[in-house]
């Protein structure tokens, strides 16, 4: 009787492994951003592990402060922002960091700094964790454009068509890692396999359908939108012709995006009456997954013009979103006009 092996992919194609693939088609690659990928990595690993125990651990416990954003910070989230922070100073290639959680940009000291810069949300969706739903981490890179050794803010506060990469993380019934390197390289999926201790490529080359059957928002701001928006979303529920759309909304950024890409629809985070910008941060939100959609043969755009297009004035700075399958938002678009 022959004998079975394993099933066991004797040739995975780990995340560490696909980044350095792709260091070896730039001709000029210095390594430095695989060298920041492998930081990432390393941080989001060491998340996911605090995530799946944090019932059991007591980390979900409000550590009694509060974020710039005036939002409890959760012990969760302090602990995924020292990872982050620790993880990219110590990978020598960064020169600026941008947290959500920090008021202020962080500076890289001198004798282990490089020339990217960061801006991360180290765990979005934090508020969610109590009741086990989704959350995740969120992240964009630039090259500092700034002459002189020292980073100044002005490099964190660059347009998302100037990103280099960007991805999220979701700590979902799995842990997987989406990364796009943009300029047409197109978006990768990583599945984190716990008995390698890897992230390993499930999901190559991610597309966005080119149009869905779900919308996404939170429907309890009805009656602080805009009239455009009102209407489309009454006609996404009860269509003259065809079927209506299905309304998914988790509350969790990553979760929900991801999801957006994963099945097409459309995700929406608009202005209202009370948050006149919206909710989401241009940079560690709104363009990190803009860039990401956008790279899938999607669409992302504040309402008015693509997310990527818009210029950062502060680094907390909020941007309505709109984003998802291209027919989608076209379609949006029109009655948002």
């Amino acid at each position: 009787m022959s004998q079975q092996g394993p099933a066991f992919d004797v040739n995975a194609m780990t995340l560490t492994r696909w980044v350095l693939a792709q260091q070896r088609t730039a001709p000029s690659a210095t390594g430095d951003l695989s060298q920041l990928l492998n930081s990432i990595q390393t941080a989001v690993k060491a998340i996911q592990t605090a995530v799946r125990k944090a019932g059991i651990a007591k980390l979900h416990g409000i550590s009694g402060d509060t974020n710039v954003q005036g939002e409890q910070v959760k012990k969760l989230d302090v602990l995924s922002n020292d990872l982050f922070i620790n993880m990219l100073k110590s990978s020598f290639t960064t020169a600026l960091l941008v947290s959500e959680e920090n008021d202020r940009v962080i500076q890289v000291e001198t004798e282990r700094r490089g020339k990217y810069v960061v801006c991360f949300d180290p765990l979005d969706g934090s508020s969610n964790i109590d009741c086990l739903v989704s959350v995740g981490s969120i992240f964009s890179i630039y090259k500092k454009k700034s002459p002189g050794a020292e980073a100044v803010e002005a490099d964190a506060l660059q347009p998302g068509h100037d990103l280099i990469a960007a991805g999220y993380a979701l700590y979902g019934s799995a842990t997987m890692l989406v990364i796009s390197l943009g300029k047409g390289k197109g978006v990768n999926g990583f599945l984190y396999d716990p008995s390698l201790g890897e992230f390993i490529l499930t999901d190559p080359n991610m597309r966005i359908p080119e149009k869905g059957n779900i919308f996404s928002i939170n429907e309890g701001y009805a009656a602080e939108w805009e009239p455009g928006l009102l209407k489309y979303i009454e006609d996404k529920k009860r269509p003259k012709t065809g079927k209506a759309y299905g309304a998914r909304y988790v509350g969790s950024m990553v979760a929900d995006v991801h999801r957006t890409i994963k099945y097409g629809g459309i995700f929406m985070y608009p202005a209202t009456k009370s948050a006149p910008n919206g909710k989401l941060r241009l940079l560690y939100e709104c363009n990190p997954m803009a860039f990401i959609v956008t790279e899938a043969g999607g669409l992302a755009t504040n309402g008015k013009i693509p997310v990527l297009d818009i210029q950062p004035t502060s680094i907390h700075q909020r941007a309505p979103c709109f984003l998802g399958s291209k027919q989608d938002v076209q379609e949006l678009l029109t009655y948002l006009k």
